[in-house]
Parts: C-alpha cells; structure tokens; sequence
C-alpha cells in the first residue's frame, strides 16, 4: 500500500529520524524513496548559487541519516515556491505517502507564517505524516487510529493494518470518542463487537490477522484523541480529514478548514506523537 515515499527535508533532521524510524517497519522496508530539498528563489545570484550548495548536502545528509539503499532512493533538488514544488514532486512520482516537518503552529499562525506543511495538506489528497519540531520519535510498536465510521477512518484503518500486521510486538488500538454522549468517559480493553461505529473497524482487523485494543469513550473527539495517544504512549496516531471541496476547487487552500476548528487541525497542533492525516474526498 505505501510502495512510494516522499521524504522532504529542510536540514532540521525531524522528518529524516521519522522516516528512518518508519524504515524499521517491515511493511516499509521495500519501498522507495524520494528526498526532496526545495530552494527558494534568492535576491541574487550569488546567494542563489550559496543555497543551492547547502541544498546538496542537506539532501546528502538526509541520505546519509536514514541510511537508505541506494538503489531505492533518488535525490532531488529544486527552485521555487516549497509549497508548489512538494505538491508537485508528490504528483510527479505518485508518491503513497509524504513525509514532513512541521512547526505545530495553529490555524491563523500557519496561515501567517506560510506553513508549508499546512498547505500542502490542504492541497494534497495523498496520506501526509507529519513530524512536529518538540516531539520524541519512539519505536513504532502501538498505532492508534481514531474511529469515526466515515470513509476516511476505512482508509486510516487499512494503512494502520498494512503498517501493523508485521510488526513483531506491535498493536493497533482503535478508539472511538461519542461527543454526544453526555456521561464520563468510559475506556475499554474489551473489543466492543456491538458498538455500531467500531465493529466494521474490529471486523476489519480481525480478518487480517490483527486482534485490535478498543478504547471507547466520550468527549471532545480531538482532546480526547491527544489524551489517549499520550496515554496509551504510541508511537503513531492516524486519523481521517476529508476533504470537502468541490472538485472544481481542488487547486486551491480551504480556507474555511484553516480557519475552523476543525478535529484534524487540532490533533496535527497538539499530539505528542506523529499524526498521519489521510485525505480523502467527501
């Protein structure tokens, strides 16, 4: 399922120590890799020339860091606006999944500070792992993947699967949060095989092989999430964004989900752990 990888490096290390992390999945081991290092356009010339050296060896470097096989691995280095060219390298190799730092910053302050990983997200429809500045990359052994009963929690559920089910020692934990339940969060261990929204999800599992943890509980979904994740101490958290644009504005940032308070936004500023948004059309 993830044959093609998009790793984009900026000479902070975040994103590399994620992949190379990654890299220790035997689901993952086989797939390729593409390094990109995006120079924006200088002043000058001569500071022009001066970037695209550092450029080199910032890819170089990565390189080096993940330790990847060369024959599975390609280089590149480009000019232009990183928000354009990531989305456009992503296209270009149809990468399965893309791989970047980010600063964590909220809504406004990502729109202020021309967050890259935020637009490219919003116009990307690949699988995007993001890799926040303060975070500690752990192991991946524990995936969570938040249960909502949509489309985009079928797709998060398969690309846990396909991560998960080769992992000696791994576990999927699946959650669901009911905001309309007005009790105290409730937590489980026990599979909730009559719980409408989770037993497609155990089903699912089950039938590849994986006997999933349960957490079903109640509250704010994307507070809940965090809490869990920091909890249950997993190494990758995976949810659904969908995106709701019509197709005929595919090409442009959704302003209004930059601007809401929308689940996916909060979880990409506030867990501790790596989220992997899957985008899928709605």
């Amino acid at each position: 399922m993830i044959k093609k990888i998009l790793l984009t490096v900026s000479g902070l290390g975040h994103a590399e120590e994620m992949l190379k992390t990654l890299k220790e999945v035997p689901a993952i081991q086989q797939a390729e890799v593409t390094v990109l290092h995006v120079v924006p356009a200088q002043a000058s010339a001569q500071v022009m020339t001066s970037k695209w050296e550092e450029g080199g060896k910032i890819l170089g470097s990565a390189i080096e860091t993940v330790n990847l096989d060369a024959s599975k691995v390609t280089a590149i280095l480009r000019q232009g606006d990183p928000k354009d060219v990531v989305c456009q390298v992503a296209d270009e190799i149809n990468a399965d999944l893309i791989i970047m730092g980010s600063r964590g910053l909220k809504r406004l302050q990502s729109i202020l500070a021309n967050s890259v990983s935020q637009y490219v997200f919003q116009l990307s429809s690949r699988p995007m792992l993001l890799v926040k500045d303060d975070i500690y990359i752990k192991k991946i052994k524990r995936v969570m993947v938040a249960i909502d009963g949509t489309d985009a929690t079928k797709q998060c559920l398969q690309l846990a699967l396909f991560l998960v089910r080769d992992i000696k020692g791994g576990e999927l934990i699946l959650v669901h949060v009911d905001k309309n339940s007005s009790s105290k969060s409730s937590e489980t261990a026990t599979p909730a095989e009559n719980n409408p929204v989770l037993a497609p999800a155990i089903s699912e599992a089950k039938k590849q092989g994986v006997q999933p943890r349960v957490i079903a509980t109640a509250g704010k979904p994307a507070e809940e999430i965090c809490r869990l994740a920091q909890d249950q101490d997993v190494g990758l958290l995976i949810i659904g964004s969908p995106d709701r644009r019509p197709s005929i504005a595919k090409s442009f940032v959704d302003i209004d989900r930059l601007l809401s308070a929308s689940l996916s936004d909060y979880v990409r500023v506030n867990a501790t752990c790596p989220v992997l948004l899957a985008r899928t059309v709605g």
